[in-house]
């Protein structure tokens, strides 16, 4: 197997590497405090408290109380629990408001509504502008009195683009429509207090702060009408039924409150390491294009298009040095559909398909930013040998 040590990983919007503190926490729930939460003895009952303790800390990170965190199994579970829930608790509206560029949990979840549902759905996707960001007035139109709920997330995975939640929850407050945010991509990156805020749900999930895999969180607002996805015991104040994942929980606690301590570091350090790749690419790369707001963005995000080559080859180059990044291309085998994010953007199909995603966190280093600047424009230039896009239109 690779060792870690040898990579040089900015694919931290796909998911990041566990934190030896957040780990160091969770060993002791899989070795010696194996009881059940649930039990009435005292060797469960400590296991309880420590589930608690990590409510605390995951509500300290978002603003909220610890009475409105629900733990479940990851960000898709907690989206698809907020949107069957107001539709569940409102079954006279049929009306969902989401976005073009959306992740799949939510994406997939909205096309195929109807069918999971068995009842007809009316579904608005607001479009975006050519930087990513959105219309409020547009948005401000769709709302509707047979509106169940707003689906919008905070930040685009692709893009790192940052959607003015507090100003779109608010207008649906004043509607009395419900408000649920995918904020997967956003907390531990962006300071966020829920309790100055209109959001009614809110998704997070472990991975992608430093935590376990198969830990997620969905915030439900104190008082939100609020149906079940998953029913079974009492779990979650009967709000999520099934045995608690006990250590990765108490490992997503500890890595909230690290994403606490270090989000200044993850908005000045790891910003300037972002800008500095951003800037030397775009400066050293010929027909290379920045997808998504120059400043509305995550502190850790860049998408550059890379003109008349295809996202799949790069990333095929760069793993040749071990550089770890994500394609903005959807492409799978058989297909060369570009990413709905970009096609929604309308970036052009020379551009689209040539994207790479960087994401960075607090474990990069100059270092690493000077290695890939190094080694990105003779892997672009090689490959634009090789295009006939490139060979017909340059």
């Amino acid at each position: 197997m690779m060792k870690p040590d040898n990579i040089v990983y900015m694919d931290n919007n796909a998911t990041t590497r566990v934190a030896p503190e957040v780990l160091e926490v969770m060993l002791p729930y899989l070795q010696d405090f194996y009881g059940n939460p649930s039990s009435m003895h005292r060797f469960g009952g400590q296991v309880e408290a420590a589930i608690t303790e990590a409510r605390q800390q995951v509500a300290a990170l978002l603003g909220a109380d610890a009475e409105e965190i629900v733990f479940t199994s990851c960000g898709t579970e907690s989206d698809s629990t907020a949107i069957f829930s107001a539709l569940q608790s409102f079954p006279d509206k049929r009306h969902i408001i989401t976005t073009r560029v959306e992740h799949p949990a939510v994406k997939n979840l909205c096309e195929n509504i109807d069918t999971l549902t068995g009842h007809k759905h009316r579904v608005t996707r607001l479009t975006v502008e050519a930087d990513g960001t959105l219309d409020l007035q547009k948005y401000e139109e769709a709302l509707a009195d047979d509106t169940a709920i707003v689906s919008v997330m905070w930040a685009n995975n692709e893009t790192g683009v940052i959607f003015p939640i507090a100003e779109m929850a608010r207008m649906a407050r004043e509607r009395d429509i419900l408000f649920h945010t995918d904020a997967v991509q956003a907390v531990g990156k962006v300071p966020i207090n829920l309790k100055e805020m209109d959001v009614d749900f809110l998704s997070l999930s472990g991975h992608k702060l430093h935590g376990p895999k198969g830990v997620g969180v969905l915030y439900v607002r104190r008082g939100t009408p609020f149906v079940p996805f998953l029913v079974g015991g009492h779990q979650e104040k009967g709000r999520r039924g099934g045995t608690e994942n006990v250590a990765s929980i108490v490992g997503l606690g500890r890595a909230c409150e690290l994403a606490a301590a270090h989000m200044t570091e993850e908005n000045n350090r790891v910003k300037a390491l972002r800008d500095k790749l951003e800037q030397g690419l775009l400066s050293s790369i010929p027909h290379a294009l920045l997808n998504g707001h120059k400043t509305d963005r995550l502190p850790n995000t860049s998408n550059i298009s890379f003109e008349y080559v295809e996202g799949e080859a790069i990333l095929l180059h760069m793993d040749q040095y071990n550089i770890c990044a994500s394609s903005g291309s959807a492409c799978t085998s058989g297909s060369l559909e570009p990413s709905h994010v970009l096609r929604a953007m309308g970036v052009p199909f020379t551009a689209a398909h040539g994207s790479i995603r960087y994401s960075l966190s607090i474990y990069n280093t100059d270092e690493e930013v000077d290695f890939v600047l190094e080694k990105m424009p003779p892997i672009i230039a090689g490959l634009r040998q090789m295009s006939p896009f490139w060979k017909a239109d340059i």
